[in-house]
């Protein structure tokens, strides 16, 4: 029972986080015991004198909480990626660059001692990685459904599991109708694959399944297979819909790295883990490359500080998008604008101008100027503190996004006498998990 409640609660998490918040997977996001450690501390101490709150559990301020700590943690995410979560190294991360990027990108997550030369690579794409396709049979959208009203299933093989789907059809749903509702169900399901309904000529539409995979495994030439010959409820709907009629099939990317001929069943790999490389096109003619390399300390800092900046700014203009129906969104975005604040004077020196809605705006010229600099160590110290002043207050955001929506304070503990209280700060959780039941 408790392992279903869990299920069931992260699949409503799932929901609002893909729905209203960035999904993202990074290495940043694993952590030490010492840091969970470290998270439950600053709960236990958070909540220790908290007040206790009437809170607003609608369903806005469900997203907006999640919206809120997905966004923050995302924001700290993109400072971790520029060096690393300490003051010292924070903006120093080397920066890969590729001289086609029509055929390859890079990341550099290698690296580098003082005076080190790392190698370059030149890439030529001859194919990329591909996912398996199925496209199903184009159907009248407005026509009924040529099937009986039932109970339908059919089972989908992927990745070494078989899963059962279960629907039903009425007597007055269209094609389309149980097109939408399968496309639905499929992508919902996180199984690995996804599905949606494509239109075709003279109001017409088919069902185009995909896998979130590439490449072959081994000698199975499919990534996924949908049948219906054993399920445990009515066939047919395989095939009427066409859902098995493979229409691409996964392959291998082939590529040369130095002369080097290699293959991968993704378009992402490793080079001497020093490069990340993500395949982007193919050579449009023999001989055409990407060569790989580490670009300048000067174009480094201009990249980091550069993508900080967009960081910086799309978490705020998430935070403004709630402005209408959620108030306390306003002291949230002048909390985090107000950092900017503080540090203006010295982050126009550098060449970061504060707008008027708190938001930054970077003068390539002067950011460029000041990193060329005999000094840039100590003219981007004030940068580093405004970097960790962000960081800080995005950790406080992820840590109890409920400070930020409407709740009314019912009673005040008494001070130095009462237990700590650290599960307060999930209380989001606890909402969408209510409504969910």
């Amino acid at each position: 029972m408790s392992y279903n409640s869990i299920h069931n609660l992260s699949n409503v998490y799932n929901f609002y986080m893909t729905t209203y918040a960035p999904k993202s997977s990074t290495p940043y996001d694993s952590h030490k015991k010492s840091e969970l450690r470290g998270v439950y501390n600053s709960i236990v101490k958070l909540n220790k004198e908290s007040p206790l709150y009437i809170l607003d559990t609608s369903k806005d301020s469900r997203e907006f909480a999640v919206s809120m700590k997905e966004n923050a943690r995302e924001l700290r995410n993109t400072i971790a990626s520029l060096g690393g979560l300490d003051e010292e190294n924070l903006l120093n991360k080397k920066v890969a660059y590729s001289s086609n990027p029509d055929i390859a990108t890079a990341d550099f997550i290698g690296s580098v001692q003082e005076g080190e030369e790392l190698p370059t690579y030149n890439i030529e794409v001859n194919r990329l990685a591909t996912p398996q396709i199925n496209s199903g049979n184009y159907l009248a959208d407005d026509a009924p459904v040529a099937l009986p009203p039932d109970t339908y299933s059919f089972d989908i093989g992927i990745d070494g599991l078989n899963y059962e789907f279960q629907f039903s059809i009425k007597p007055n749903d269209t094609n389309k109708d149980v097109q939408e509702r399968l496309a639905r169900l499929i992508t919902n399901a996180n199984i690995g694959m996804k599905a949606q309904v494509v239109p075709g000529e003279e109001n017409t539409s088919y069902l185009r399944m995909e896998s979130n995979s590439t490449g072959l495994k081994g000698d199975n030439p499919y990534l996924f297979m949908i049948s219906d010959h054993r399920t445990s409820k009515t066939a047919g709907t395989v095939e009427y819909f066409g859902l098995d009629h493979v229409s691409t099939h996964p392959g291998n990317a082939s590529y040369v790295v130095n002369g080097d001929e290699q293959t991968s069943t993704t378009n992402r790999f490793t080079l001497d883990r020093i490069y990340e490389v993500k395949l982007t096109g193919v050579s449009s003619e023999e001989g055409e490359t990407a060569s790989i390399g580490l670009k300048t300390d000067v174009e480094s800092l201009t990249e980091n500080i550069n993508t900080l900046v967009r960081g910086f700014n799309s978490f705020l203009k998430t935070v403004a998008e709630y402005t209408d129906n959620q108030p306390k969104s306003n002291q949230l975005f002048n909390e985090m604008s107000g950092v900017a604040r503080v540090f203006a004077h010295d982050l126009t020196s550098v060449g970061l101008n504060l707008n008027l809605d708190g938001t930054l705006e970077v003068d390539d010229n002067t950011l460029r100027q000041s990193a060329m600099s005999n000094d840039a160590a100590e003219t981007f110290s004030p940068l580093k503190s405004f970097t960790n002043a962000v960081l800080r207050k995005s950790n406080q955001v992820s840590l109890n996004p409920m400070n930020y929506v409407n709740n009314i304070i019912v009673a005040y503990k008494n001070p130095g006498k009462n237990f700590a209280s650290p599960y307060i700060t999930s209380a989001y959780s606890g909402m969408m998990f209510n409504s969910y039941c």
